[in-house]
C-alpha cells in the first residue's frame, strides 16, 4: 500500500514508515501533518479520482529540520574581468510517515458552522 502525495510543489511516493525530506515546512518539531494525496494504491485497487481521495488521509510526523548539501555556483563572463562566487543551502523538513488510512467521507461544515 502506497500513495503519492503533495508537499510544497513538489510529488513523493511514501509508503507507512517512511522517512522522507521536503522543503521546509512551517510546522515544529512533533507535530503532526496531513499531507494532500494524489493516489493512492493497495495491491490492484487504486484511487485517483479527486473525489474518493477525499477519504483517503496521509499523517505525518515532524521529526526535525535541516539543511541541504551546500551548491555552488560561479557566474563568470570572459573578457571582461567579472567573476562571482555563491553558495546556497536548502532549509528542509524531514516528515515520517505515521499512516495511510481509507476512511468515509470527510464532512464540511456548512458555512454557518452547524
Amino acid at each position: 500500500m502506497y500513495a503519492v502525495v503533495k508537499v510544497g510543489g513538489k510529488q513523493y511516493r511514501v509508503e507507512k514508515g517512511d522517512s522522507i525530506v521536503v522543503d521546509r515546512m512551517s510546522a515544529e518539531e512533533g507535530d503532526k501533518v496531513e499531507l494532500q494525496p494524489l493516489l493512492y494504491a493497495d495491491g490492484d485497487k487504486s484511487v485517483l479520482d479527486p473525489s474518493e481521495l477525499g477519504r483517503v488521509t496521509v499523517r505525518a510526523t515532524v521529526t526535525g529540520h535541516e539543511r541541504g548539501k551546500k551548491i555552488h555556483g560561479l557566474k563568470f563572463k570572459p573578457k571582461r574581468g567579472y567573476k562571482r562566487r555563491y553558495g546556497h543551502r536548502q532549509d528542509l523538513t524531514r516528515l515520517a510517515i505515521a499512516e495511510i488510512k481509507v476512511g468515509s467521507a470527510r464532512k464540511k461544515k456548512d458555512e454557518n458552522g452547524s
